[in-house]
């Protein structure tokens, strides 16, 4: 019975370590699929991917072109940060570390 992956008979007592041995380099040395250059593998990879092509609809398109928060309130703590009024509570930011720390352990 041949390994299904290595493609290396296998198992059987009447095959010596030397015949194995010759069988499982000549399998190491055959080219992976026939693409052994990585060059041409990754120019198979492109010419694969270039006819792929994304149509976005009109509201995904406006979705993408705005931003995902709220533009004054950063400007807001910005400026909040910058005069030294933003309220810090240092026990809120100690629980938050002491509660990632739980989710990594």
């Amino acid at each position: 019975m041949s390994n299904p992956i290595s493609g290396v008979f296998s198992g059987s007592p009447t095959l010596d370590k030397v015949t194995l041995d010759k069988a499982k380099r000549k399998v190491l040395e055959r080219p992976f699929d026939g693409q052994s250059d990585p060059v041409k593998a990754e120019q198979a990879r492109v010419a694969a991917t270039r006819d792929d092509e994304l149509i976005l609809s009109p509201i995904a398109k406006q979705a993408m072109a705005e931003p995902a928060f709220d533009r004054s309130k950063v400007e807001a703590i910005k400026q909040a940060i910058q005069d030294g009024s933003y309220p810090v509570n240092a026990r809120r930011i100690a629980e938050s570390f002491a509660a990632m720390e739980k989710l990594i352990d």
